[in-house]
């Protein structure tokens, strides 16, 4: 079971915690990852792209012209895809892109996210991240202080005043236990977890 540093604000060792080899100690693959991501990712889209069919194109049904004897090729309508303003054959419909994906493997993949920010070294643990007031330039202080950037911040619960000063801070972002994913892991380079928290993804993780 891995042991890491519990630090306070000011980058100062107060104490060390102990990481549960069943979440921060599992073999990663690529494929699982990769499964919940694109799963993350397609939950996303909107999928509200939409066309305009011929029979929802507002015109006459009566032919522009006669069948014949004009020279020009035959049309049924104004509302021909062949005709300007008409409707479209191949375009968009509404649709969901939802993607399913096993409790099991998102859990897995969460552990995996987990496990390989603790062997590249880049998870910190602090024993609080607490601010008196909404204000930004202490949370970029405290990130300065500690040498880190485009950091993820877990904390265990609610703080309006980590969340409102740190939503401005770019590649910055504070996540509570039950919001924690993949991709948030994966896709910000440094990890902070409160030391309450760690005990909180333990007992979401336990299965």
């Amino acid at each position: 079971m891995a042991v890491i540093e519990v630090k306070n604000t000011k980058g100062e060792k107060v104490s060390e915690v102990e990481m549960p080899d069943s979440i921060f100690n599992v073999e990663p693959k690529k494929s699982v990852l990769h499964e919940v991501v694109c799963m993350q990712l397609a939950a996303k889209r909107s999928g509200t792209a939409s066309v305009r069919r011929r029979s929802d194109v507002k015109g006459t049904g009566a032919k522009p012209f006669r069948q014949k004897g004009t020279g020009r090729a035959r049309q049924g309508d104004v509302k021909s895809p062949l005709l300007r303003g008409g409707g479209v054959i191949f375009g968009p419909d509404p649709r969901s892109y939802t993607m399913k994906v096993h409790k099991k493997v998102k859990r897995l993949a969460l552990k995996m996210a987990l496990s390989t920010k603790l062997k590249d070294e880049m998870i910190t643990v602090l024993d609080a991240f607490a601010l008196d007031q909404i204000k930004t330039r202490s949370v970029v202080s405290v990130l300065e202080t500690l040498n880190l950037e485009n950091t993820l911040i877990v904390v265990d619960v609610k703080n309006e005043e980590l969340e409102f000063s740190s939503r401005n801070i770019p590649g910055v972002k504070v996540l509570r236990v039950e919001g924690l994913n993949v991709y948030d892991i994966l896709k910000h380079k440094n990890l902070i977890l409160l030391e309450a928290s760690i005990k909180n993804i333990e007992r979401r993780l336990a299965a």
